[in-house]
C-alpha cells in the first residue's frame, strides 16, 4: 500500500469510528507547565463532534484524488480501483477489529454476512442493508435502495449516465466489505453495480476453502 493510501486510511478510519452510534471524538486532559506554584495546570479539552457531511465530502474528494495521482493513463481505471478498494479493505479491517471486540463468536458465514448488513452498515451509513439474498452456495447479494453517498449526486445528465459516473464511488465500499469479512476469517471477492441512483448492490463471492 502506498504512502498516500496509508495516510488516507489513517484519516478516514477515525471518522467512521467516531460516527458510530452517535459517538463523538472524546475530549482529553492536557498538562501545561508553568503554573504559579511551579507545577502543571490541567486543561480539559472539549469533545469534538464529527459532521457526517464532512465524511461524505471527503469520500467524494478521495475518488478525485486517486484519479489525479494515477499516472498510468492506459490503465487508470484499474489502478484507481485498486487504490480505493485497498483503502476500503484496510478501513474495513480496522472497524471490525474495534466493533467485534466484545461480541460472541460468529456461528457461520451467513452470521458474518448478516453482521455486515445490519451492524457494520448501520455504523457507516446509519441504516441497514435493505435486502440480502443468497444462493446458499457461497454467493450473497446485498441491496441498498438508498445508498447514502449517492443521495447528493445529480442525475440531470440522465439516470444511465449518472449511474455510470457513480461506479468509482462503490469501489471503496467493496474493499470495506472485503476487509471486514477477511478480519472475520472469510476470504471473498466483492463487486458492486448500480443501474439507477440511489440504488446499488454488492455481490459477495466466498472463496472455496
Amino acid at each position: 500500500m502506498s504512502v498516500l493510501q496509508t495516510a488516507s486510511s489513517a484519516i478516514i478510519t477515525p471518522f467512521f469510528t467516531s460516527l458510530a452510534s452517535g459517538d463523538e471524538v472524546q475530549g482529553s486532559t492536557s498538562n501545561i507547565g508553568g503554573g504559579s506554584n511551579g507545577g502543571n495546570m490541567s486543561v480539559n479539552l472539549k469533545p469534538t463532534h464529527v459532521n457526517e457531511s464532512c465524511l461524505e465530502f471527503l469520500m467524494m474528494e478521495m475518488v478525485d484524488l486517486m484519479y489525479r495521482t494515477t499516472v498510468d493513463s492506459e490503465n487508470d481505471k484499474e489502478a484507481v480501483y485498486y487504490k480505493l478498494e485497498m483503502l476500503g479493505y484496510q478501513v474495513g479491517q480496522s472497524l471490525v477489529e474495534r466493533f467485534t471486540r466484545d461480541r460472541p463468536r460468529f456461528v457461520d458465514t451467513l452470521d458474518v454476512v448478516k453482521f455486515i448488513c445490519k451492524d457494520l452498515w448501520s455504523i457507516i451509513f446509519k441504516k441497514q442493508i435493505d435486502n440480502l439474498k443468497t444462493n446458499h452456495r457461497g454467493v450473497y447479494v446485498l441491496q441498498d435502495n438508498n445508498f447514502r453517498w449517492f443521495l447528493r449526486m445529480s442525475t440531470e445528465s440522465g439516470s444511465e449516465a449518472a449511474a455510470k459516473r457513480s461506479v468509482p464511488y462503490l469501489w471503496f465500499p467493496c474493499g470495506l466489505i472485503r476487509g471486514a469479512l477477511a478480519n472475520l476469517g472469510v476470504v471473498s471477492v466483492v463487486i458492486a453495480e448500480t443501474n439507477s441512483l440511489p440504488q446499488c448492490s454488492f455481490q459477495i463471492k466466498i472463496a472455496k476453502s
